[in-house]
C-alpha cells in the first residue's frame, strides 16, 4: 500500500509542476488560435473598488489620467467600500476638479462612497454605474502604464474575444523590478508570477488563458452579469467570458505595476483568503469542469485551478509513507532525504525572516512553495467547512 500512495502521490505533483505546463506549451505551439488585433477606440469604463487605500489611490487616478487614451473615451469609477482612511476625500478631488489633472471624459472621475457591503457588490454597483461598452476592473494598488489600455483593448478587434486578462508585473519597495530583490515575497512571488505568465501566453494562444488577475482585466458590458459574495471575483467574472461562449485571451503588454507583499506572513494570510474564495469560484463555475462542453478549457481549469491548488494532498502523503519506504533502496532514501531539505530549507527561511533579516534566494523559492500549499491546505478546510470570506 506505500508503494502505491508513493507512486500516485509522485504522479500527481509530476502532473501538476510538470505534465501540465508540458501540455500548455505544446498545444500553443502545435495547435494555435490566432485572434485578430489591432487598434480599436470603444467608450471605456475602468471599474477600482477601493477600501481604505489612501495610500495608493491617488497614484491609482493619476496612472489612469496618464494612460494614453482619448480621455473623452474614457471615465474612472472609484466604489469605495465603507473606506474611513482619507480614501473618499482623495478621491472627490479629483471628481471635483480641485486637484490638477487633464481629465476631459464626461463621465470624468467618479466616487461611490459606498457603506461595508464587501468587494463582490462594490464592483457589482461600480459596473451598474458604468457607461462604458467596455469595463476594465482593476485593484487599487496596481498602477497603469502608459500603454497598457491600449494593449488591452487591442484584441477586443476580434468579436469571438470576449475578455482579456492584463499583465500583473510586481515591483520592490524602491519602485525596480523584483526581480532584483531577495525578500520572500520578492523573490518567491515574482518566480511564481513569472512562470504563471509564460503559462497565460501559451494558454491564450491555444483558445484561452484559464482565467484574469484582479490587477487588471477587460470584458464586453453585455457579458457582465454581477459577481457573487464570497467567491474570488476576478476568476468568476473572468471566466464567465468562456462559459458563454466567447474568447479570453492574455495581452502580456498591458502591464500594471504592484508591490509585492513585505513578508511572508502577510503573503500567507492573502494566499489564504484567495484560495478560499477561489475554490468557491470554482464550485460556483463549476459547468465549465464539463468536457464535452468546454473541451480542453475544461481540462485547464481542472488542472490549473483545482489539482494544483490541492496538491498539499500528495505532498503529504509522500511525506508519511517515503521514510516507511526507506530500506526499499535509493530512490527512497533519496525521496525522503530530498523532502527534508526541502522543508528544512522553509523553515530556515522562515526564522531569517522573522528576525528581520533579508532571505538569501537560495531559500526564497522553498519558503514560498511551501507557503502557498499550506494556505492552500487552510484554504480547503475552509471549503470543506463551508466557511466563506466574504469580506477583503
Amino acid at each position: 500500500m506505500s508503494l502505491v500512495l508513493f507512486w500516485t502521490a509522485v504522479a500527481s505533483i509530476i502532473y501538476s509542476y510538470l505534465l501540465f505546463p508540458v501540455l500548455v506549451f505544446l498545444r500553443g505551439i502545435f495547435a494555435p488560435r490566432p485572434h485578430l488585433e489591432a487598434d480599436v477606440q470603444p467608450t471605456v469604463s475602468i471599474i477600482v473598488a477601493a477600501h481604505d487605500e489612501a495610500p495608493v489611490i491617488g497614484r491609482k487616478i493619476e496612472s489612469v489620467l496618464a494612460l494614453d487614451y482619448p480621455k473623452e473615451c474614457l471615465e474612472l469609477v472609484v466604489a469605495s467600500d465603507g473606506s474611513r482612511d482619507g480614501t473618499n476625500e482623495i478621491v472627490a478631488e479629483y471628481a471635483q476638479g480641485t486637484r490638477p489633472s487633464e481629465w476631459l471624459g464626461s463621465g470624468g472621475v467618479r466616487l461611490l462612497a459606498l457603506p461595508r457591503v464587501g468587494k463582490a457588490a462594490a464592483l457589482n454597483a461600480a459596473a451598474s454605474a458604468a457607461e462604458g461598452e467596455i469595463l476594465v476592473f482593476s485593484d487599487a494598488n496596481s498602477i497603469f502604464s502608459p500603454g497598457s489600455l491600449r494593449a488591452l483593448l487591442r484584441p477586443f478587434a476580434d468579436p469571438s474575444v470576449g475578455g482579456v486578462a492584463g499583465n500583473q508585473c510586481y515591483v520592490s519597495d524602491n519602485g525596480n523590478a523584483a526581480d532584483t530583490a531577495t525578500t520572500t515575497g520578492n523573490a518567491g512571488e515574482r518566480l511564481y508570477w513569472a512562470f504563471d505568465r509564460k503559462l497565460k501566453v501559451y494558454e491564450s494562444r491555444a483558445g484561452n488563458t484559464i482565467s484574469a488577475t484582479g490587477a487588471l482585466y477587460a470584458l464586453r458590458r453585455s457579458l457582465f452579469h454581477g459577481i457573487p459574495d464570497g467567491v474570488t471575483d476576478d476568476f468568476y467574472n473572468s471566466v464567465g467570458v468562456v462559459a458563454q461562449g466567447r474568447r479570453l485571451v492574455f495581452a502580456p503588454e498591458a502591464v500594471v505595476h504592484e508591490k509585492v507583499a513585505a513578508t511572508g506572513r502577510t503573503e500567507f494570510q492573502r494566499k489564504v483568503r484567495v484560495m478560499t474564495r477561489g475554490l468557491a469560484a470554482v464550485a460556483a463555475r463549476r459547468e465549465l469542469l464539463n468536457p464535452s462542453r468546454y473541451g480542453w478549457y475544461s481540462w485547464q481549469v481542472l488542472s490549473h485551478k483545482v489539482l494544483r491548488r490541492l496538491v498539499i494532498f500528495p505532498l503529504l502523503i509522500l511525506a508519511v509513507v517515503s521514510p516507511r519506504l526507506w530500506r526499499r533502496g535509493a530512490l527512497y532514501k533519496m525521496a525522503t532525504a530530498g523532502q527534508a531539505a526541502l522543508y528544512g530549507a522553509a523553515v530556515t527561511g522562515s526564522l531569517i525572516e522573522r528576525r528581520g533579516t533579508r532571505v538569501p534566494r537560495v531559500l526564497a523559492f522553498p519558503y514560498y512553495f511551501v507557503l502557498v500549499n499550506l494556505a492552500s491546505l487552510i484554504a480547503a478546510i475552509n471549503l470543506i467547512r463551508g466557511r466563506r470570506i466574504a469580506r477583503w
